[in-house]
Order: structure tokens, then sequence, then C-alpha cells
């Protein structure tokens, strides 16, 4: 029989994978109930995020900032535009882009979440510093971890 401590590595507490992954539901928690009287979920807030960053942006773009396929992003698009935070217009030179423009309530909700990182930041009981800290070390980790493509 195997020693114990030969598998200590496969125990689910010391899976760095484990806590990077509980850590982002719980914090996806966190912000639901702030996000909830914007009438975002949390993946609509990070596209919005990136929206009041640069208005105007194609769809492809928005995918490489938040590091997801474009065709996962497109009922999330769809479901922002019928809640009139966005329209999604064809580019009249290629049918095929999409580009993405806020409409003037899409824009007012950045007023209205302008308290949401401030409130994140009580919620983790850490410091910004320490918080800004921690940030640059999972940028660090997460573009090790990028795949060539």
């Amino acid at each position: 029989m195997p020693n114990n401590d030969s598998y200590s590595a496969l125990l689910l507490d010391n899976q760095l994978c484990f806590a990077l992954y509980s850590t982002s539901l719980m914090m996806t928690k966190a912000y639901k109930p702030l996000l909830k009287s914007l009438n975002l979920t949390y993946p609509q807030y990070l596209a919005m995020l990136v929206l009041w960053e640069e208005d105007g942006i194609t769809v492809s773009h928005i995918s490489k900032r938040l590091l997801t396929d474009p065709g996962s992003l497109t009922p999330l698009l769809k479901r922002l535009e019928a809640d009139g935070m966005l329209n999604r217009q064809r580019r009249k030179d290629d049918e095929r882009v999409v580009e993405l423009h806020l409409t003037e309530q899409g824009r007012a909700l950045q007023n209205q979440a302008k308290d949401i990182p401030g409130c994140i930041v009580n919620v983790s009981g850490q410091s910004v510093t320490d918080l800004m800290e921690l940030k640059q070390q999972l940028i660090k980790l997460r573009s090790n971890l990028k795949t060539p493509t």
C-alpha cells in the first residue's frame, strides 16, 4: 500500500486550482447582491466594464479582453441589447464584424456601478494594497499559463 504522504499532493485542500476556483465562486457570490440592483449578472458586468472603457469595440475585441469565445458572448450581448444597455451594429464595410455601442442607459449605469469596487474591497477584509499585490500575482500566473496560439 502506498505511503499516504506520497499522495498529499492530490488532496483537494492542497490544490492551487481549487483555491482559485473556490475563491472565484465566492467572489461571484459577493458581487451578486451588488449587481442585482443594476439588473446585471456577473458576466454582463464584466462586459460592461470593458464597454465603459472602450465604447464602439467589436465583439472580437471584447472577447479577447474577457478571455472568452466570441460565440459564448453573443447571448450575453443580446440580453444587454434587449435590456437597452447597448446596440449591436454590423459594420457597413464588413457585415461579419459586429460593433458594440453603449446607449445612454448603458452609459448611465456606469455611475450607478461606481461604488461596487469599494464594496468588494470592504467585503474582502483585505487592504487595497494587499488586493493589488494579489491581483498582480494572479495576472502573472495567468500570463504564465497562457498557451501559445
